[in-house]
């Protein structure tokens, strides 16, 4: 039986380049980050390792293995894509998929003040006008992620408790909008899943990379779209809005309703943000951050 949780070590992620990449196992490796669900380590100077510790994290990476290949040539900025693809190891006690990509340059976007992160507003909403493209009908299906928001409400009742107090009253109101908005009738289109600042990498005032792509699904663009008010001020969602609507104008992009839908995500978003202070402190300052932009100046 496998544990619930593996540990991934440096000794182990050699090991497994040694059976199954021999031509990578003497570069430089080290842990870059030890997430909730994958282990990152950098191998050498262009390359890193994701590696999954639980199997939860297998699954997602599954979703990234068979969707990026397709997702990767249309979107303008670099995402992990598998250089080479990792097979569990019976012999050295590993249950999962892994993967070798491409190391982007930079550091976490959560990490950047929301000021510096304007400048690549423009550039993050072209990646989603070029990702929310009609998806196929065998798409991964993620039940948290491009569904109705109605289908949310008792989620939505479930994490409101950990907003700030102050807040409860507006984030209700909030929510009750993205309710009686009109409800997504489209083509369902690829979506990210999870594209908050964590999982965007900024450089030199550029936007890097954009990652974690494990919660790739198809449905209602409202869903990515909600970001907006985690990643960025009032400046940046103008910038990042001009873009996205300026694709309605051709037939691509999304009415107000999609954006009052976008709103109400950005309010559950927030709240999930705090769910776990200790194992995921970046994600609380980025659930503080989407607090001040949902309900105080600007």
């Amino acid at each position: 039986m496998v544990a619930a949780d593996l540990d991934v070590t440096v000794d182990l992620a050699r090991a497994l380049l040694r059976e199954q990449h021999p031509d990578l196992a003497d570069r430089p490796l080290r842990l870059v980050a030890n997430g909730w669900d994958n282990v990152m380590l950098r191998l050498g100077d262009d390359l890193a390792l994701r590696l999954p510790r639980r199997e939860l994290g297998a699954q997602l990476m599954h979703n990234e293995h068979r969707v990026l290949p397709l997702l990767a040539p249309r979107l303008p900025v670099a995402v992990p894509d598998p250089v080479r693809v990792g097979a569990p190891s019976p012999v050295l006690g590993y249950p999962w998929p892994w993967g070798v990509v491409r190391w982007a340059d930079g550091v976490c976007a959560a990490d950047v003040p929301a000021t510096e992160r304007t400048p690549w507003a423009e550039h993050l909403a072209r990646v989603f006008v070029a990702l929310h493209r009609p998806a196929p009908d065998d798409a991964p299906e993620n039940v948290f992620r491009g569904v109705p928001v109605a289908v949310r409400d008792a989620s939505f009742q479930d994490w409101l408790p950990l907003l700030p107090a102050g807040v409860h009253e507006r984030a209700r109101a909030l929510w009750a909008d993205a309710l009686a908005a009109p409800a997504f009738d489209g083509v369902p289109v690829w979506l990210h899943g999870d594209p908050h600042p964590a999982n965007l990498v900024a450089d030199a005032g550029r936007l890097s990379a954009v990652i974690d792509f494990g919660d790739v699904t198809s449905g209602d663009p409202a869903s990515d779209l909600g970001m907006a008010w985690l990643t960025f001020d009032a400046a940046g969602r103008e910038r990042f809005r001009a873009v996205v609507d300026a694709q309605a104008r051709d037939g691509h992009g999304w009415d107000d309703g999609t954006w009052r839908r976008a709103k109400g995500w950005a309010v559950l978003f927030a709240a999930i943000c705090f769910a776990y202070p200790d194992t995921h402190p970046v994600m609380v300052g980025v659930g503080e951050h989407a607090v001040g932009q949902l309900f105080g100046p600007g």
